[in-house]
């Protein structure tokens, strides 16, 4: 089947998404005691499997909070971080590798119904802690996430 001249390698929005069925982004590291040892906890500290993009990790979330797929997007950089609106605000995600109090501010002083972050884009507990404040004091009213 010959392809139309010009539509080679031109990206368009056909105005749908197309999916293909694969495992979960997020690793399986739920374990009894008896299966973990101390030197075998660190083996378990990253919970997102290494080979998914953070668009991966964003239809990951919208299913598992049973939002609809074909939601608006909208991809934008804050703090030269890249992060994901959806439906206008139903959900912003950022899942860049280290999160800034910036990103958490501007993300909360726009008072999303859901926001949700990586967990080890923290530099630390008290940095997710911190966060998570900044979400109660800013918007209360949002329900806040780490994957």
């Amino acid at each position: 089947m010959k392809q139309a001249e010009g539509l080679i390698d031109t990206p368009s929005d056909l105005g749908f998404r197309a999916f293909r069925v694969d495992g979960s982004s997020l690793l399986d590291v739920l374990r009894t005691p008896d299966e973990t040892d101390q030197l075998g906890l660190s083996a378990l500290e990253l919970s997102i499997d290494s080979d998914r993009s953070e668009e991966d990790l964003l239809f990951q979330v919208l299913l598992d909070w049973g939002l609809e797929l074909s939601l608006s997007l909208v991809r934008e950089a804050i703090d030269d971080r890249e992060v994901f609106s959806v439906d206008e605000g139903a959900l912003i995600a950022c899942f860049a590798d280290s999160v800034t109090p910036e990103v958490v501010r501007v993300i909360a002083q726009r008072g999303p119904l859901r926001a949700v972050f990586r967990d080890d884009a923290f530099e630390s507990d008290a940095a997710r802690i911190n966060a998570e404040q900044v979400f109660r004091e800013v918007s209360p009213a949002t329900e806040v996430r780490t994957i």
